[in-house]
């Protein structure tokens, strides 16, 4: 009886010793830094160790995953294990308006989201919803590094956000059910958009009806005839199969919308300087791996819908399309005027 009674007090004992453990270990961001009572103080140079998430919409692979889980990795390396990040693809912890909002609250650490929806937390990223500001990808890189660019990653802090790096998304361009030769094309047709102002206003310039919808909705919409048009980028216009049922495809790249990598100001205010500073320089130096990725997949996907009979049609005069949203760009102009004087001083 004895016996018995010391192996259930063993056991109660070693319970609560792994209960507690559990405790102090945390849940989401753990602080494992710190030392035992009576222990000698660790080195500063140690620094505490973390444990964050990052959350991001795309499938695994994708170019913007891939970015983020090189990002992860800088950071693990540069701070010797101490900083762990864990990737979540596919929209695990929710979509991206979702996410922002429990980014800002500091639930979760980081995430990487496209300009669309941040629009909804810093009204300087709706510029970026407007068509045909960039010339091409160097233009537009050219902007986004420099003194604007990084300014406006600095205005997220006004956000509770803290942006740390832009991501590659190309350019979005029109796919339809029937042939796109021109702008005129577009006339009278439905076309699925994302539900915002600008958006709207941008089909109507083009004489298009403008249906919002989610994103999930579109294929199905296209097979009945719900919609006739969409538009996207190359590797969206092929992972969601859309080149199945919408076989016309025109590179009028209207927007050019970048995605953004950031982290909660609630967490990046806890950090050292020294933290800080490998996250920040991991981000940068993690873009060059996500871009390299966008471009080899963009050419994939091109590659892909081609040879599943989908016709893509280059425009090699975009001045049509210009005109005919002037209108819109105008209507904005002295809202985004310091940008609008960056975004063409890129230009030159």
């Amino acid at each position: 009886m004895k016996k018995l009674l010391t192996k259930r007090t063993a056991t109660v004992v070693l319970g609560m010793t792994v209960s507690m453990s559990m405790l102090l270990s945390g849940c989401g961001a753990k602080n494992d830094g710190g030392t035992a009572s009576g222990d000698k103080a660790a080195p500063a140079a140690a620094g505490k160790k973390y444990t964050f998430r990052l959350a991001d919409t795309h499938p695994d692979n994708y170019p913007t995953v891939l970015g983020d889980k090189k990002f992860a990795e800088i950071v693990n390396q540069k701070s010797n294990g101490r900083i762990k990040i864990d990737v979540f693809p596919n929209s695990q912890l929710g979509e991206e308006k979702a996410v922002i909002e429990q980014v800002q609250l500091g639930a979760i650490e980081f995430t990487r989201v496209s300009t669309g929806p941040l629009a909804e937390f810093n009204k300087s990223y709706g510029v970026f919803s407007l068509p045909y500001i960039f010339d091409n990808e160097e233009h537009e890189w050219k902007f986004l590094e420099g003194d604007k660019g990084k300014e406006l990653l600095d205005s997220l802090e006004a956000s509770k956000l803290k942006g740390l790096a832009y991501y590659d998304s190309g350019a979005r361009s029109f796919y339809a059910k029937k042939p796109l030769n021109s702008v005129d094309d577009l006339k009278g047709l439905k076309v699925r958009v994302i539900q915002n102002k600008i958006n709207i206003e941008l089909m109507e310039a083009l004489g298009a009806n403008a249906s919002p919808m989610a994103y999930g909705e579109v294929f199905s919409a296209l097979q009945t005839g719900v919609i006739d048009a969409a538009e996207n980028n190359f590797p969206s216009y092929y992972t969601s199969n859309h080149y199945q049922v919408a076989k016309n495809i025109i590179l009028d790249a209207h927007q050019r919308v970048p995605e953004v990598l950031m982290i909660s100001k609630n967490q990046w205010d806890k950090l050292s300087d020294d933290d800080k500073k490998i996250i920040k320089d991991a981000a940068q130096e993690s873009v060059k791996t996500e871009r390299e990725e966008w471009t080899k997949f963009e050419k994939e996907s091109e590659a892909k819908v081609k040879e599943g009979g989908a016709t893509v049609v280059e425009v090699k005069d975009s001045k049509p399309w210009q005109d005919k949203v002037k209108p819109v760009i105008d209507k904005y102009r002295e809202e985004y005027k310091d940008i609008f004087t960056a975004i063409d001083a890129a230009r030159k």
